[in-house]
């Protein structure tokens, strides 16, 4: 394939990681939030914890989870292609290996889940690493608007756009 036909679609392609990493921030977040309230309705008693079942927050948290993951995957690949159609080369860099790193933990996250029902110490695990993967998602959200704003630079030099 030639990639100057792809010429076209440069100026948006650079925006599509971007783009696709901030909602899938976003989700993350909300994953959280539904993994917190099964926290809550496993540890609960009584009406609160029949209220809290019908929320059907494990359901949830676990079709968001298989979405978000299959969606950082994903949107990991298309950045670093993305990043190679634009420049020939991958850009080798913290923002990178960070994002490499977000792959792993997301992936090892959720392959804990099956050990989750008979392990709590597993269920720690998984929780743990998921706070260290937002951690270094908004860590690559800070430093993927940085290189947003060298791209937008460049094209306003260039005249693209």
């Amino acid at each position: 394939m030639n990639l100057d036909s792809l010429a076209a679609l440069k100026p948006y392609l650079s925006f599509f990681h971007p783009v696709t990493m901030w909602i899938l921030l976003v989700v993350a977040l909300y994953a959280m939030y539904l993994g917190v309230q099964v926290r809550r309705a496993r540890l609960a008693d009584g009406d609160l914890k029949k209220e809290l079942v019908k929320g059907r927050f494990a359901i949830r948290h676990h079709q968001i989870g298989s979405i978000l993951l299959a969606l950082m995957v994903i949107g990991a690949i298309g950045g670093i292609t993305v990043t190679y159609l634009n420049n020939g080369k991958i850009a080798i860099g913290p923002h990178l290996f960070a994002g490499l790193g977000m792959v792993g933990l997301v992936s090892t996250s959720a392959a804990l889940v099956p050990f989750m029902q008979k392990h709590d110490w597993v269920r720690s695990i998984h929780v743990s690493l998921n706070l260290i993967l937002l951690g270094l998602f908004g860590w690559q959200a800070v430093t993927g608007v940085q290189i947003v704003q060298k791209i937008v630079s460049q094209m306003m030099t260039n005249g693209v756009g």
